[in-house]
């Protein structure tokens, strides 16, 4: 099920990106076939765990995938994946494109044996620059791109990381609109092409987009930064007896706010409140007074006269009461399920909803080299044949005892 449905991925990606990426093409109906070294995904080992290589982080980044371990250093491992990429619609890989062509497997080596197929990189940075062999990952990617410094300059003591894999997840996106734009322009012309989504690039963007501010004029108006998101006060707001998270913006929404804590007079007396532009050009100022307010009443006070009012606010959650949400549960974006080796797990059902196709989630995350001996069967090798290549090492099946 799914609009995906009928195509085939080849999907070489570890870690986080890439499979963050191919795990949304499998909710999206996609046969995803993940080949991972013979010890397996890093991420694999990234606890808490029940069972040895099934940690969260794989669980939540590869469900409704298959698992073929193989060893493409080896010849025969090589021919594995392009034999798999001879009915396949794309391949995608997240190591360096230098490493790919040492494997056998450059974009020039799989269109031999494909010549329509989308052969989809996420690396670390564009090939047409000096930064193109290094190794690249989230943290450096988030420095590259100005993150550490918003912290900084937006009043953190010391510049620091977002404390997630944001880099990752958000190139992941980015490469999946690429992969998809590529089997779209596929399936209209036939022809298949080289994608390349690099991540410094990805992340530049998606950063500057908000702060390259005057310096997108020449010569520049300023020094860069959005004041609004800037501001030391731009955080969750404390309250008597926690946080909420709320946003006073708009013009009416100042109104009602202002004069539903008595305070009403301010947009028609006191130019820091009256106008967009008046805020923007005291925004300390602002948001500290704003600030003080909110220590009158508890959280849940908030949230009932912001709803009132209609001005737009949430609750701060944590990663327990977010599994509470009232909404999330309506919307039965958390799924209880039960997995066939880990035994009852919480998941998360994929954001996107299809009407028409809807999204079914008939796999959960496989173990190490569950589908090896299914899919190598599939491409006509003969059981003895398997039966050698994982004697020797070349493949792993899931029942077969991990080598020390």
């Amino acid at each position: 099920m799914g609009p995906l449905e009928g195509m085939r991925i080849v999907d070489l990606t570890t870690v986080v990106m890439g499979p963050y990426a191919t795990q949304f093409l499998a909710d999206f109906g996609a046969e995803v076939i993940k080949i991972e070294p013979l010890k397996g995904d890093l991420v694999r080992q990234i606890g808490p765990m029940r069972s040895p290589g099934m940690g969260p982080f794989f669980l939540n980044a590869n469900r409704s995938k298959r698992s073929v371990a193989a060893d493409l250093k080896s010849d025969q491992g090589r021919r594995i994946v392009l034999d798999l990429c001879r009915d396949a619609d794309a391949l995608i890989y997240n190591i360096r494109p230098a490493a790919m062509g040492r494997l056998g497997l450059s974009y020039e080596d799989v269109c031999k044996v494909n010549p329509a197929i989308v052969y989809a990189g996420t690396f670390g940075y564009g090939q047409d620059g000096p930064y193109a062999a290094m190794p690249a990952y989230d943290d450096l990617i988030q420095g590259g791109a100005c993150l550490p410094h918003l912290f900084r300059i937006s009043g953190s003591d010391e510049p620091r990381y977002v404390p997630s894999a944001v880099a990752d997840r958000v190139v992941g996106l980015t490469a999946l609109g690429g992969i998809l734009a590529a089997l779209l322009c596929k399936a209209r012309t036939g022809k298949g092409q080289r994608v390349d989504v690099p991540m410094l690039e990805s992340m530049v963007s998606f950063v500057l987009s908000d702060h390259l501010g005057g310096l997108s004029f020449d010569p520049p108006l300023d020094k860069g930064g959005y004041s609004r998101q800037l501001a030391r006060d731009r955080r969750p707001y404390r309250t008597k007896d926690g946080y909420v998270c709320a946003l006073v913006y708009t013009d009416e929404h100042w109104r009602r706010f202002l004069g539903a804590t008595g305070r009403g007079e301010l947009m028609d007396t006191d130019p820091r409140y009256a106008t967009f532009a008046g805020r923007m050009q005291n925004l300390t100022e602002v948001y500290g007074e704003l600030s003080e307010i909110m220590l009158t009443k508890t959280s849940a006070d908030w949230v009932a006269l912001f709803n009132e009012i209609d001005v737009p606010v949430m609750w701060m959650h944590d990663f327990e009461s977010v599994l509470e949400d009232e909404h999330l549960k309506a919307v039965g974006f958390f799924r209880r399920f039960e997995h066939p080796t880990e035994g009852p797990l919480v998941g998360m059902a994929n954001p996107v909803r299809f009407f028409g196709t809807p999204v079914e989630y008939n796999e959960a995350a496989p173990r190490l080299g569950q589908h090896t001996v299914q899919t190598l069967q599939e491409i006509g090798l003969a059981p003895e044949t398997i039966a050698d290549l994982i004697r020797h090492d070349v493949v792993r099946a899931a029942d077969a005892p991990a080598k020390p």
